[in-house]
Order: C-alpha cells, then sequence, then structure tokens
C-alpha cells in the first residue's frame, strides 16, 4: 500500500507544472486545492507564490550585500538587496531555518555569486535564488525547475 501512494505522489509531482514555492509572492501555486498535507506544509496547499520561479528566466549576476532583511511569519523569509554592475537587485533567498541549518550567513558587504529567476514583481526586478555562492561554499536553495529544497523538510519554530 506504501509504495502505490509514493508512485501515485511521484506522479502527481512529476506531472504538475514546473514552479517553486515561494512564499513571499502571491499566486495559488502547484497543488492548491489537493487538500490538505498533498504539498506544502499548509493546509490546502503550498500556499501563495508557487507560480512566481520562472526557469526560462534563470540569470547568474555577482556583486556586494547592501543589506539583509527578513520578513513573513516571525521574520523567516530571508531577502537581500545586492549591488551589482547594473545597480541594486533584491534577491529573495529562502527561509531563515533552512539558511542556519545550513550553515550560510548573509550580512552586509558580502561578496556573492547568485544563480535564479529575475522575474518582475510590482514593476520592479527581484531575483528568486536557485543557488547562493559565498567564496567556496555554494547552497542549493531550489532546483533547475525552482522548487524549494527545503519543501517537505517541516517547518522549525
Amino acid at each position: 500500500m506504501k509504495t502505490k501512494v509514493l508512485i501515485a505522489l511521484a506522479t502527481l509531482t512529476l506531472s504538475a507544472p514546473a514552479a517553486a514555492h515561494d512564499p513571499g509572492c502571491p499566486g495559488p501555486g502547484p497543488g492548491a486545492g489537493l487538500g490538505r498535507g498533498m504539498r506544502g506544509g499548509r493546509a490546502g496547499g503550498p500556499g501563495p507564490g508557487a507560480r512566481a520561479y520562472d526557469p526560462k528566466s534563470v540569470t547568474t549576476v555577482a556583486g556586494k550585500v547592501s543589506a539583509v532583511s527578513a520578513s513573513g511569519p516571525r521574520g523567516q523569509r530571508v531577502q537581500l538587496d545586492l549591488e551589482t554592475a547594473d545597480g541594486v537587485l533584491p534577491v529573495r533567498v529562502g527561509p531563515a531555518w533552512f539558511l542556519e541549518k545550513e550553515g550560510l550567513n548573509l550580512a552586509a558587504g558580502d561578496e556573492l555569486e547568485v544563480t535564479g529567476s529575475k522575474i518582475t514583481r510590482d514593476g520592479q526586478p527581484l531575483l528568486i535564488a536557485q543557488v547562493v555562492k559565498k567564496g567556496a561554499t555554494a547552497l542549493a536553495l531550489r532546483d533547475l525547475n525552482g522548487i524549494p529544497v527545503w519543501a517537505g523538510q517541516g517547518r522549525r519554530r
């Protein structure tokens, strides 16, 4: 029985549109309406923003962090401003608990290379990070389709 459930979930996951759950961006996302607990960590689906990541808009930028902020419930969503050759670019990184668990500390003055989906939100550019490279350390935050690697790992606190 367990095998049948896993195969059904794998089939459902593979047939879903390629998109990411990014709680800071609006939108119903894949899995919405699938029912309690089917995808994401909240009742009724993964929550808003699952369609924000666009694999066709992936780019890599380098620059210096000018600010790091946290928003959302209990300040868990980390975003930073990256000073690039083209100006300041807001970068949506991921949940603070995941960055802490993986040992990635981000602070103003850090030199980073970030690969991610560059989208437009409210008329402004925004990069949804897939991989953040700080020095010799690289942390994968999302897969090639933008699905967060922390998805399904549960929530802390």
